[in-house]
Protein backbone atom coordinates (compact mmCIF):
# COMPACT_ATOMS: atom_id res chain seq x y z
CA UNK A 1 0.00 0.00 0.00
CA UNK A 2 1.38 3.39 -0.76
CA UNK A 3 0.33 5.67 1.67
CA UNK A 4 -0.10 8.49 -1.34
CA UNK A 5 -1.27 7.84 -5.09
CA UNK A 6 -0.09 11.78 -6.17
CA UNK A 7 1.42 14.45 -4.01
CA UNK A 8 2.73 17.61 -4.12
CA UNK A 9 6.65 16.88 -4.42
CA UNK A 10 8.53 14.48 -7.20
CA UNK A 11 10.93 13.22 -5.12
CA UNK A 12 10.64 11.61 -1.36
CA UNK A 13 12.87 9.67 1.19
CA UNK A 14 13.67 8.47 4.42
CA UNK A 15 10.45 7.70 6.33
CA UNK A 16 10.00 7.37 9.91
CA UNK A 17 6.70 5.81 12.10
CA UNK A 18 5.13 5.54 15.37
CA UNK A 19 2.13 4.50 16.65
CA UNK A 20 0.63 7.76 17.96
CA UNK A 21 -2.65 4.99 19.68
CA UNK A 22 -4.05 2.09 18.99
CA UNK A 23 -4.22 1.37 15.64
CA UNK A 24 -3.54 5.03 14.23
CA UNK A 25 0.24 5.51 12.81
CA UNK A 26 1.69 8.75 11.65
CA UNK A 27 4.72 8.68 9.22
CA UNK A 28 6.78 11.42 8.07
CA UNK A 29 9.49 11.96 5.30
CA UNK A 30 11.39 14.58 3.54
CA UNK A 31 9.99 15.54 0.19
CA UNK A 32 10.53 17.88 -2.68
CA UNK A 33 12.27 18.36 -6.24
CA UNK A 34 15.22 15.96 -5.46
CA UNK A 35 17.08 15.28 -2.38
CA UNK A 36 19.18 18.08 -1.36
CA UNK A 37 16.83 20.75 -3.04
CA UNK A 38 16.05 23.90 -1.57
CA UNK A 39 12.29 23.18 -1.51
CA UNK A 40 12.56 19.89 -0.07
CA UNK A 41 9.96 20.02 3.37
CA UNK A 42 9.00 17.52 6.03
CA UNK A 43 5.85 15.73 5.00
CA UNK A 44 3.66 13.72 7.04
CA UNK A 45 0.14 11.19 6.82
CA UNK A 46 -1.73 9.80 9.36
CA UNK A 47 -3.73 6.36 9.32
CA UNK A 48 -6.86 5.92 10.97
CA UNK A 49 -6.90 2.12 10.90
CA UNK A 50 -8.57 2.21 7.04
CA UNK A 51 -6.69 4.70 5.01
CA UNK A 52 -3.95 7.20 5.15
CA UNK A 53 -4.58 10.97 5.17
CA UNK A 54 -3.21 13.61 2.37
CA UNK A 55 0.46 14.53 2.78
CA UNK A 56 0.96 17.76 4.68
CA UNK A 57 3.75 20.00 5.47
CA UNK A 58 5.03 19.21 9.09
CA UNK A 59 8.30 21.11 9.21
CA UNK A 60 10.41 23.54 6.75
CA UNK A 61 13.44 25.86 6.59
CA UNK A 62 13.40 28.71 3.91
CA UNK A 63 16.01 28.20 1.45
CA UNK A 64 17.68 25.08 2.91
CA UNK A 65 16.33 21.63 2.22
CA UNK A 66 15.01 19.39 5.36
CA UNK A 67 16.32 15.32 5.95
CA UNK A 68 15.86 12.50 7.99
CA UNK A 69 12.94 12.73 10.05
CA UNK A 70 12.52 10.46 13.11
CA UNK A 71 9.33 10.38 15.57
CA UNK A 72 9.36 8.68 18.97
CA UNK A 73 6.51 8.57 21.78
CA UNK A 74 8.47 8.44 24.99
CA UNK A 75 6.88 6.55 28.11
CA UNK A 76 5.52 9.51 29.31
CA UNK A 77 3.42 9.99 26.20
CA UNK A 78 5.53 13.25 24.61
CA UNK A 79 5.36 12.76 21.13
CA UNK A 80 8.98 13.83 19.30
CA UNK A 81 9.40 14.79 15.49
CA UNK A 82 13.31 15.55 15.15
CA UNK A 83 14.49 16.59 11.90
CA UNK A 84 17.54 18.33 10.29
CA UNK A 85 18.19 21.12 7.77
CA UNK A 86 21.18 22.55 5.75
CA UNK A 87 22.88 21.94 2.63
CA UNK A 88 24.66 18.86 3.01
CA UNK A 89 24.85 15.99 6.07
CA UNK A 90 28.17 18.29 6.54
CA UNK A 91 26.58 21.20 7.62
CA UNK A 92 23.36 19.70 9.29
CA UNK A 93 21.43 21.59 12.25
CA UNK A 94 19.53 19.17 14.06
CA UNK A 95 15.55 20.36 14.97
CA UNK A 96 12.97 19.32 17.34
CA UNK A 97 9.19 19.71 17.87
CA UNK A 98 7.09 17.96 20.67
CA UNK A 99 3.59 17.07 21.04
CA UNK A 100 1.43 16.29 23.87
CA UNK A 101 -1.66 15.20 22.41
CA UNK A 102 -0.43 12.60 19.85
CA UNK A 103 0.48 14.76 17.25
CA UNK A 104 -2.83 17.10 16.71
CA UNK A 105 -0.50 20.08 17.36
CA UNK A 106 2.45 21.00 17.55
CA UNK A 107 5.11 22.94 19.49
CA UNK A 108 7.78 25.91 17.40
CA UNK A 109 10.69 24.22 16.36
CA UNK A 110 13.65 24.46 18.60
CA UNK A 111 17.29 24.05 17.38
CA UNK A 112 19.22 21.52 18.94
CA UNK A 113 22.73 23.09 20.70
CA UNK A 114 25.76 22.90 18.24
CA UNK A 115 27.20 19.20 18.47
CA UNK A 116 23.85 17.78 18.78
CA UNK A 117 21.91 16.39 16.15
CA UNK A 118 19.10 13.93 17.58
CA UNK A 119 18.38 10.92 16.03
CA UNK A 120 20.03 10.13 12.85
CA UNK A 121 17.91 8.45 11.40
CA UNK A 122 16.16 5.29 13.35
CA UNK A 123 13.96 5.72 16.23
CA UNK A 124 15.77 5.97 19.74
CA UNK A 125 14.79 3.25 22.03
CA UNK A 126 14.19 3.66 26.05
CA UNK A 127 15.30 1.86 28.64
CA UNK A 128 13.41 0.68 31.68
CA UNK A 129 14.62 3.41 34.03
CA UNK A 130 13.54 5.99 31.18
CA UNK A 131 16.58 6.68 29.56
CA UNK A 132 16.29 7.33 26.07
CA UNK A 133 18.70 6.34 23.83
CA UNK A 134 19.36 7.91 20.35
CA UNK A 135 21.69 6.69 17.95
CA UNK A 136 23.47 9.31 15.73
CA UNK A 137 26.51 9.79 13.41
CA UNK A 138 28.71 12.24 11.59
CA UNK A 139 29.30 12.46 8.82
CA UNK A 140 32.14 14.49 7.18
CA UNK A 141 34.19 14.50 3.50
CA UNK A 142 36.82 12.29 5.00
CA UNK A 143 35.14 10.11 8.24
CA UNK A 144 32.09 8.93 9.20
CA UNK A 145 31.00 7.40 12.78
CA UNK A 146 28.55 6.84 14.58
CA UNK A 147 27.38 8.25 18.46
CA UNK A 148 24.64 8.03 20.58
CA UNK A 149 23.15 10.69 22.61
CA UNK A 150 21.21 10.01 25.60
CA UNK A 151 18.86 12.02 27.90
CA UNK A 152 17.33 11.20 31.47
CA UNK A 153 15.06 13.30 31.54
CA UNK A 154 12.72 12.27 29.00
CA UNK A 155 14.47 14.93 26.27
CA UNK A 156 15.14 17.96 27.82
CA UNK A 157 18.64 17.33 28.14
CA UNK A 158 21.17 15.26 26.41
CA UNK A 159 24.63 14.16 26.26
CA UNK A 160 27.01 12.34 23.19
CA UNK A 161 28.78 9.79 23.84
CA UNK A 162 31.27 7.93 21.25
CA UNK A 163 32.27 7.77 18.68
CA UNK A 164 31.43 4.32 17.49
CA UNK A 165 33.66 3.23 14.55
CA UNK A 166 35.38 0.48 12.98
CA UNK A 167 39.11 0.73 13.42
CA UNK A 168 41.50 1.17 10.68
CA UNK A 169 37.96 2.22 8.11
CA UNK A 170 37.90 6.38 8.92
CA UNK A 171 34.93 5.99 6.12
CA UNK A 172 33.29 3.45 8.45
CA UNK A 173 29.59 3.54 9.60
CA UNK A 174 26.71 6.32 10.16
CA UNK A 175 23.26 6.12 11.35
CA UNK A 176 22.86 3.58 14.39
CA UNK A 177 19.84 1.66 15.34
CA UNK A 178 19.65 -0.11 18.89
CA UNK A 179 18.39 -2.68 20.47
CA UNK A 180 18.76 -4.08 24.83
CA UNK A 181 19.66 -7.58 24.83
CA UNK A 182 18.70 -10.12 27.31
CA UNK A 183 21.28 -9.11 29.52
CA UNK A 184 21.08 -5.60 29.42
CA UNK A 185 23.64 -4.69 27.07
CA UNK A 186 23.15 -2.17 24.44
CA UNK A 187 23.71 -2.97 20.54
CA UNK A 188 24.10 -0.75 17.69
CA UNK A 189 23.67 -2.39 14.16
CA UNK A 190 25.15 0.26 11.35
CA UNK A 191 25.16 1.11 8.01
CA UNK A 192 28.66 1.32 6.50
CA UNK A 193 30.12 2.69 3.77
CA UNK A 194 32.93 0.90 2.18
CA UNK A 195 32.80 -2.37 4.26
CA UNK A 196 29.85 -4.13 2.55
CA UNK A 197 28.50 -5.17 5.70
CA UNK A 198 26.06 -3.93 8.63
CA UNK A 199 28.75 -3.27 11.27
CA UNK A 200 27.78 -3.59 14.85
CA UNK A 201 29.35 -2.41 18.36
CA UNK A 202 28.16 -2.64 21.76
CA UNK A 203 27.77 -1.14 25.41
CA UNK A 204 27.54 -2.80 28.90
CA UNK A 205 26.99 0.60 30.68
CA UNK A 206 23.46 1.86 29.14
CA UNK A 207 25.25 3.55 26.16
CA UNK A 208 27.92 5.54 27.58
CA UNK A 209 30.84 3.70 26.52
CA UNK A 210 30.77 1.69 23.15
CA UNK A 211 33.25 -1.41 21.90
CA UNK A 212 34.92 -0.99 18.90
CA UNK A 213 32.58 -2.09 16.10
CA UNK A 214 33.07 -4.90 13.31
CA UNK A 215 31.67 -6.26 10.34
CA UNK A 216 28.98 -8.60 10.70
CA UNK A 217 27.35 -11.22 8.27
CA UNK A 218 24.50 -9.21 6.97
CA UNK A 219 25.16 -7.36 3.87
CA UNK A 220 25.22 -3.98 3.28
CA UNK A 221 25.21 -1.35 0.45
CA UNK A 222 26.06 2.07 2.39
CA UNK A 223 22.16 2.38 3.09
CA UNK A 224 20.26 2.85 5.99
CA UNK A 225 18.76 0.29 8.01
CA UNK A 226 16.26 -0.69 11.08
CA UNK A 227 15.55 -3.06 13.69
CA UNK A 228 12.79 -3.57 15.82
CA UNK A 229 12.76 -6.12 19.68
CA UNK A 230 9.14 -7.08 19.80
CA UNK A 231 7.03 -8.18 22.66
CA UNK A 232 8.22 -12.12 22.81
CA UNK A 233 12.19 -10.78 22.57
CA UNK A 234 12.69 -11.51 18.86
CA UNK A 235 14.57 -9.00 16.91
CA UNK A 236 13.24 -8.06 13.39
CA UNK A 237 15.63 -6.68 11.26
CA UNK A 238 14.71 -4.84 7.83
CA UNK A 239 17.44 -4.07 5.29
CA UNK A 240 18.68 -4.04 1.58
CA UNK A 241 20.28 -8.19 1.61
CA UNK A 242 23.03 -7.17 -1.08
CA UNK A 243 26.19 -5.11 -0.65
CA UNK A 244 25.64 -3.24 -4.13
CA UNK A 245 22.27 -1.65 -4.86
CA UNK A 246 19.15 -0.95 -3.04
CA UNK A 247 17.19 -4.10 -3.51
CA UNK A 248 16.44 -6.61 -2.66
CA UNK A 249 14.81 -5.32 0.74
CA UNK A 250 14.44 -8.23 3.24
CA UNK A 251 13.00 -8.63 6.50
CA UNK A 252 15.46 -10.87 8.84
CA UNK A 253 14.80 -12.47 12.60
CA UNK A 254 16.70 -13.24 15.42
CA UNK A 255 16.08 -15.15 18.33
CA UNK A 256 19.12 -14.74 20.31
CA UNK A 257 20.04 -10.90 20.62
CA UNK A 258 21.36 -10.76 16.71
CA UNK A 259 23.88 -13.64 16.88
CA UNK A 260 22.25 -15.10 14.29
CA UNK A 261 19.08 -14.11 11.85
CA UNK A 262 16.87 -16.07 9.76
CA UNK A 263 15.35 -14.90 6.71
CA UNK A 264 11.50 -14.20 7.50
CA UNK A 265 9.94 -11.92 4.13
CA UNK A 266 11.23 -10.38 0.88
CA UNK A 267 9.19 -7.04 0.35
CA UNK A 268 10.86 -5.93 -2.57
CA UNK A 269 12.88 -8.02 -5.20
CA UNK A 270 12.95 -6.36 -8.47
CA UNK A 271 15.51 -4.28 -9.80
CA UNK A 272 14.92 -0.39 -7.95
CA UNK A 273 15.52 1.44 -5.10
CA UNK A 274 13.91 0.46 -1.97
CA UNK A 275 15.29 1.54 1.13
CA UNK A 276 15.54 3.74 4.46
CA UNK A 277 12.79 1.83 5.92
CA UNK A 278 11.49 1.88 9.50
CA UNK A 279 9.67 -0.56 11.30
CA UNK A 280 7.50 -0.65 14.45
CA UNK A 281 5.76 -3.31 16.19
CA UNK A 282 2.01 -2.05 17.15
CA UNK A 283 -0.19 -2.29 19.84
CA UNK A 284 -1.80 -5.36 17.43
CA UNK A 285 1.26 -7.46 17.91
CA UNK A 286 1.70 -6.85 13.74
CA UNK A 287 5.26 -5.24 12.36
CA UNK A 288 4.30 -2.13 10.46
CA UNK A 289 6.84 -0.79 8.22
CA UNK A 290 7.63 1.86 5.57
CA UNK A 291 10.50 2.72 3.38
CA UNK A 292 11.29 4.52 0.30
CA UNK A 293 10.09 3.19 -3.16
CA UNK A 294 11.80 3.99 -6.02
CA UNK A 295 11.99 7.86 -4.57
CA UNK A 296 8.75 8.66 -6.12
CA UNK A 297 6.88 6.60 -2.89
CA UNK A 298 7.10 5.93 0.33
CA UNK A 299 5.11 2.73 0.99
CA UNK A 300 3.61 0.44 3.85
CA UNK A 301 3.29 -2.74 4.88
CA UNK A 302 2.30 -5.01 7.93
CA UNK A 303 3.08 -8.57 8.63
CA UNK A 304 3.08 -11.22 11.54
CA UNK A 305 6.11 -10.93 13.84
CA UNK A 306 6.98 -14.69 13.63
CA UNK A 307 8.14 -16.97 10.90
CA UNK A 308 5.13 -18.66 8.90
Amino acid sequence: MFIFEKAPFGSCHASTLVETEPGRLLAAWFGGKSEGAKDVKIWASRFDGQRWSEPEVLAEEPGQPCWNPVLFLSQSGKLFFWYKAGPSPMTWTGFVRTSTDRGKTWSKPEALPAGLLGPIRAKPIQLADGTILAGSSVESYRAWAGWVERSSDDGKTWQRFGPINVPGHPYGLIQPTLFVTKDQRIVALCRSRDLGKICQAESKDGGQTWSPAKPTELPNPNSGIDVVKTSKGDLVLIYNHTSIGRSPLNLAISSDDGQTWKPLDKLETILGEYSYPAIIQGSDGLLHYTYTWNRTHIKYGKREAKLS
